[in-house]
């Protein structure tokens, strides 16, 4: 990843409560892949998407350790059973998160070896229809 670059992540929320997932899903750019249940111990930015309280969590981990999580949004975009695009910009200084075009937060940079950002991690309640 570096400055100018982006990530696109389209699908559909999908609510339902599983053992694994609690109607909530997660997107995260990651140093490396993880495992299906965790990422790797170096995560540039951890977007959870928790339908249940209509919040979206950011964080970020270096060597195993997280960081506080931020919280506040102005809306929440996401619809139960509706499709969304996530756009993850990266500039100089921060990540630019858009929802269906609208910008949503700043995450600025924790982990600054933005060029050994090489994974998308995602998993949990969300049917992916598109990755770029």
């Amino acid at each position: 990843m570096r400055p100018g670059k982006k990530v696109v992540v389209v699908g559909i929320g999908n609510v339902k409560v599983t053992v694994h997932s609690c109607g909530r899903f997660y997107v995260a750019l990651t140093c490396g892949c993880g495992t299906s249940r965790e990422p790797p111990p170096d995560v540039a930015l951890e977007l959870c998407v928790r339908f249940r309280d209509r919040q979206i969590l950011r964080r970020a981990c270096m060597s195993g350790s997280w960081g506080d999580a931020d919280r506040a949004i102005p809306f929440f975009p996401f619809i139960r059973d509706q499709p969304f695009k996530i756009e993850i910009h990266c500039e100089q200084s921060r990540f630019r998160v858009f929802v269906d075009g609208q910008q949503l937060f700043d995450f600025y940079h924790r982990l600054t070896s933005l060029g050994d950002i090489d994974t998308l991690w995602i998993k949990g309640s969300i049917n992916l229809t598109k990755l770029a």
